[in-house]
């Protein structure tokens, strides 16, 4: 039964009547922030579409207040899930923060379970909740806006070909091995050739350091290639009798078997995909194939090229982060593929005149987003002082009107974006997601603008009371 509230009375107002003195004051405007019921609603909504008598019956499970807490507090300090339970459970501060006090703290396990059932939307959702707690706190007014992209990793190695060739294998025999044990098969009957293609990896690396090894390295991948053919057949053999032997095995055995024919008839065709693309690229030459698999179990990772010098490429997702005055970031958005800057302008403008209601005074991008159809759409919504910069050659018309004060001083706020994503990245993890799946990247870059915002905004409370 899902529970909105911690109901019982806590003994730390009893037994630690200036327990408040060791507060952070930062800490406590968040707290203060997330007593907002709108916010506890969103997770209380999101976990009772778990189950469909989750709102009436089953014991109480761990109330959508300790369950948003808990995970803002993880992502405050880009803590692990056991990281998080460990802290909770030493800390008195934290303790009362996740309103948890002296009951028993969730472990790593539950509030995983219980964070896996927030997707998308809801994250969204709250999301736009807590701008809504920065709009009634004053924080922003939605006066101001720039936007810019980053990539946010997926965790994944780098994606060669003759790893990606031994994740195939690797994966399918260990799968092979526990469907051969269930069905009752002698110790043996399925190869494992993990060792000669780890084997044939380390050659390849050392062949690929030189170009006066080109002969032997393609010999290499030829062997590597035979190899994993050879485990793709003893897959397609294994799939044929688990088909036979699932309808006809005891209840205790067939749901193991049910997930291994499962499991390797997901992963048989991206092993073959891999195969066909280092075909493609070490015999044919061909760098450039359509759909290219750069990981077995990340499956939405992208190459995305941001012209930087140490990383040409990264691999992960492009996210969009658009922000308003005081920092505070009002919408972002995940990108399945790599659209170009220029398409974002728009769509970035119609979602800040979505949320405030109103257009703001100064719209700011860098050139990667400067055309005259953004300027000129901005115009058409009501901005006053568009500020992007224009590439590559000038007019002297062009260059005079760069160089106007306000036009310079606004291109000095709009770095300040740079700024907010290295925060992200360093400070809420937002450099590599350690969260599986799409859902889990939404989820990842969700809570970690979540966090930051709440910073923020305590930020900004704090020093308008000193002020």
């Amino acid at each position: 039964m899902v529970q909105r509230r911690q109901r019982e009375r806590s003994l730390f107002e009893v037994f630690f009547s200036d327990g408040h003195k060791l507060w952070p004051d930062w800490l406590r405007r968040i707290d203060t922030q997330l007593e907002d019921e709108a916010v506890i609603e969103v997770v209380a909504q999101a976990l009772e579409a778990r189950w469909p008598q989750s709102r009436r019956r089953g014991r109480p499970g761990t109330p959508a207040e300790v369950v948003i807490r808990m995970l803002i507090l993880k992502h405050l300090f880009d803590w692990s899930y056991d990281d998080l339970e460990h802290e909770v459970r030493a800390n008195l501060v934290y303790r009362m923060f996740t309103r948890i006090d002296a009951g028993d703290v969730p472990d790593a396990k539950t509030i995983l379970k219980i964070a896996r059932a927030l997707g998308p939307e809801v994250i969204e959702q709250l999301h736009r909740q807590v701008v809504e707690v920065a709009k009634r706190a004053g924080v922003t007014h939605g006066r101001r806006f720039r936007v810019d992209t980053t990539v946010v990793e997926t965790n994944v190695h780098y994606p060669t070909d003759s790893t990606l060739l031994q994740d195939g294998v690797r994966v399918l025999t260990r799968t092979l091995q526990r469907a051969s044990t269930a069905l009752g098969d002698q110790a043996g009957r399925i190869r494992n050739r993990l060792r000669s293609v780890t084997r044939r990896v380390l050659i390849i690396g050392y062949e690929a350091r030189s170009p006066k090894t080109r002969a032997a390295l393609v010999q290499s991948y030829r062997k590597l290639m035979a190899t994993t053919r050879a485990v793709l057949r003893d897959t397609a053999t294994m799939v044929r009798r688990l088909g036979q032997r699932v309808g006809t095995a005891s209840p205790q055995v067939q749901p193991i078997l049910q997930r291994a024919q499962d499991r390797l008839q997901e992963m048989r065709p991206l092993v073959r995909r891999v195969v066909d693309q280092t075909r493609a690229r070490i015999l044919g030459g061909d760098t450039h194939v359509p759909d290219k698999v750069l990981s077995l179990f990340e499956r939405h990772t992208v190459t995305i090229r941001k012209g930087k010098i140490a990383k040409p490429n990264e691999f992960g997702t492009l996210v969009t982060i658009q922000e308003a005055e005081h920092q505070i970031v009002t919408a972002y958005e995940i990108h399945a593929a790599r659209p170009a800057d220029v398409m974002l302008w728009t769509p970035a403008l119609d979602r800040h005149l979505a949320i405030f209601g109103r257009a703001p005074d100064l719209a700011a991008g860098d050139r990667g987003f400067s055309s005259a159809r953004n300027e000129q759409a901005a115009v058409d919504r009501g901005v006053r002082r568009v500020i992007l910069p224009r590439r590559g050659p000038k007019s002297p018309v062009r260059r005079a009107y760069e160089r106007q004060r306000w036009f310079r001083r606004g291109q000095r706020w709009r770095v300040g974006c740079e700024g907010r994503i290295s925060v992200l990245k360093r400070r809420h993890g937002l450099r590599r997601c350690r969260y599986h799946g799409v859902d889990g990247m939404h989820r990842w870059v969700g809570f970690g603008v979540i966090a930051d915002n709440l910073i923020n905004i305590a930020t900004f409370t704090r020093a308008r009371a000193a002020a």
